[in-house]
């Protein structure tokens, strides 16, 4: 297919597709002549892994070339190039090591994932957060009860499983990193609205005034 195809196909502009081309995100195609090239159903599928990288997930183009290494890296197994990807779409907070708030907040995140036994990488950006999410907890005098983290940990890993349950691990790594970003970067989005219209559900049923009787329902006279 001609370039005007593969941007109608994709949704891309031309000139953003040539940008990914300048940039070696995107492979150059087949020359057919001096001034035009051929493209195939690969390049669709990795220009498509490109925009959801760039547009979706909103990775810095530096960390696309590291995804894109892993996923073309035949050594690799998918665990490894997944969390390659969600690492990219993963902005690492500043950490404050020698704080006494922060190494407290540290030792809880180790001590749970320990008490969890889950299978993490020590330099993992989620790490990090987790620990920075408790250090402000407790400078805000709202510490996280250990009862409370096994809680929240609990209804993370069910939405991991689920997540990792729609990954086909027979797919191209193109799709299943795609599937991959889609959940990371949409579903999180989603599960986050979904709980505080849940929040908002039981906060109204423990704390809300009755309804009033509207005269239509049940026992109404």
């Amino acid at each position: 297919m001609r370039i005007s195809e593969l941007s109608r196909r994709s949704g891309v502009p031309v000139a953003t597709i040539k940008y990914y081309l300048r940039e070696d995100l995107l492979p150059k195609g087949a020359a057919v002549s001096t001034t035009q090239a051929d493209y195939s159903e690969a390049h669709l599928q990795r220009l498509r892994l490109v925009r959801a990288l760039v547009e979706v997930a909103e990775v810095p183009l530096a960390r696309i070339r590291a995804v894109l290494a892993a996923v073309d890296n035949p050594d690799l197994d998918l665990h490894t190039v997944l969390g390659t990807a969600i690492f990219a779409m993963s902005a690492t907070p500043e950490s404050h090591p020698g704080d006494p708030a922060w190494d407290r907040a540290a030792e809880q995140t180790d001590a749970l994932l320990a008490e969890l036994d889950w299978r993490v990488t020590p330099d993992s950006p989620a790490r990090v957060q987790l620990t920075r999410a408790l250090a402000a907890m407790q400078a805000l005098g709202r510490p996280a009860t250990p009862e409370m983290l096994r809680g929240y940990a609990s209804a993370a890993h069910q939405a991991a499983e689920l997540d990792v349950a729609c990954i086909d691990p027979e797919a191209p790594r193109e799709e299943a990193l795609l599937h991959a970003i889609s959940l990371s970067a949409l579903m999180e989005q989603s599960l986050s609205a979904l709980r505080r219209l849940a929040q908002e559900d039981v906060s109204a049923a423990r704390f809300g005034a009755a309804p009033a009787r509207t005269g239509k329902g049940p026992g109404a006279r």
